[in-house]
């Protein structure tokens, strides 16, 4: 026996139960005029039912099973299917806009870090996008983030889905994460030791930093890069609560650390509920100076340029050593001063 296909015609149309009532009364010899005095209803209401414009209720319904017939169910049920069918071409053409904004959407990238759940038919990938972003229409994701967006970045066009994505992982991350209260004075209080920990390896540092964060009120989340986003860190806040997420793009320790304490020169100078978002490239700005010199305080940086030969990898491996943090971020800042060339010790940048 032949497979028979469950795939039902669905016609593009909603066709209103008004069009049987018209055929019915044609059929009787009645007019709208006379059918609408037998309900008690207005000629114009009962204009409104025939066009689909007015739903056929249970008291007009018990009406018609007694002027036409034939039962007030049959009519219910007309009304009923009606509707139903409307709703199906309103989510049609809903979902037609959600897939326009699935073509935006890293879905696969997504997928390959287990954000989502891997899947090549475009309906899940939409119910699954809807759960992600916690929205009911892949249309309302960006009037639901109250965030600047760059439309161009000196390295390309940006993703704008993507940061978002991004964005919702940190919070997704961040918002289940034990912290105390947040206060600014705890955490300006740990800098020197949390600048320490750059001399650590990474993976055992990163457990530790969130640790530390923790007990001053931040909700640490360090996150994979996603493509065309440019976000090196950001800081959101949840329930009274600043989520700071930093991106493993570049791999360079300096600019781990850097964007780390950027994130904190936010914190500290802006407090409480101010959103930031840190794209590559971006302008010079009163965290950026901040967070300079609280990883190497600028008396000892300016000291240090001035009287050693800071070009030698014995200097500056000395130098970081007597500030307390990793060679990398030394280098890091002589290269974006202009004063080493960006392939000098290459070594001391790979984070590790």
């Amino acid at each position: 026996m032949a497979n028979k296909s469950n795939t039902a015609f669905t016609p593009t149309v909603a066709i209103p139960p008004g069009e049987t009532i018209a055929e019915n009364i044609a059929s009787l010899g009645l007019n709208q005029q006379e059918l609408a005095k037998r309900l008690g209803i207005s000629e114009k209401h009962l204009s409104h039912i025939i066009n689909g414009k007015a739903p056929i209720t249970y008291e007009t319904a018990l009406g018609l099973e007694k002027t036409i017939g034939p039962s007030a169910q049959f009519w219910l049920n007309l009304e009923s299917n009606f509707q139903l069918h409307l709703a199906r071409l309103r989510n049609e053409a809903s979902m037609e806009k959600e897939l326009d904004v699935l073509r935006n959407i890293p879905y696969k990238e997504m997928a390959n870090l287990n954000w989502v759940t891997a899947t090549k038919n475009k309906a899940e990938q939409i119910q699954e996008s809807r759960s992600y972003y916690g929205v009911s229409n892949l249309t309302l994701i960006e009037d639901s983030y109250q965030v600047a967006f760059r439309k161009q970045k000196q390295l390309g066009p940006i993703s704008d889905l993507g940061v978002i994505a991004w964005l919702r992982k940190a919070e997704l991350d961040g918002i289940h994460m034990n912290t105390l209260d947040f206060a600014s004075k705890n955490l300006e209080a740990t800098i020197p030791e949390l600048r320490n920990l750059s001399t650590a390896p990474i993976d055992q540092v990163i457990p530790i930093l969130q640790k530390i964060c923790s007990e001053c009120g931040i909700a640490l989340v360090v996150l994979p890069y996603l493509a065309k986003t440019y976000i090196c860190g950001a800081t959101i806040w949840r329930k009274k609560k600043p989520i700071v997420a930093i991106s493993s793009r570049g791999k360079r320790i300096d600019t781990f650390w850097f964007t780390l304490f950027h994130e904190f020169a936010h914190l500290l100078l802006h407090g409480v509920n101010h959103i930031h978002i840190h794209y590559e490239h971006d302008a010079e700005d009163e965290a950026n100076a901040l967070a300079t010199d609280l990883l190497v305080p600028d008396d000892l940086y300016r000291d240090f340029v001035e009287k050693r030969p800071y070009q030698q990898k014995q200097e500056i491996t000395g130098f970081a050593r007597s500030v307390g943090v990793a060679p990398g971020i030394i280098v890091g800042r002589l290269q974006h001063d202009g004063l080493l060339a960006h392939s000098s010790h290459r070594d001391l940048l790979e984070l590790r």
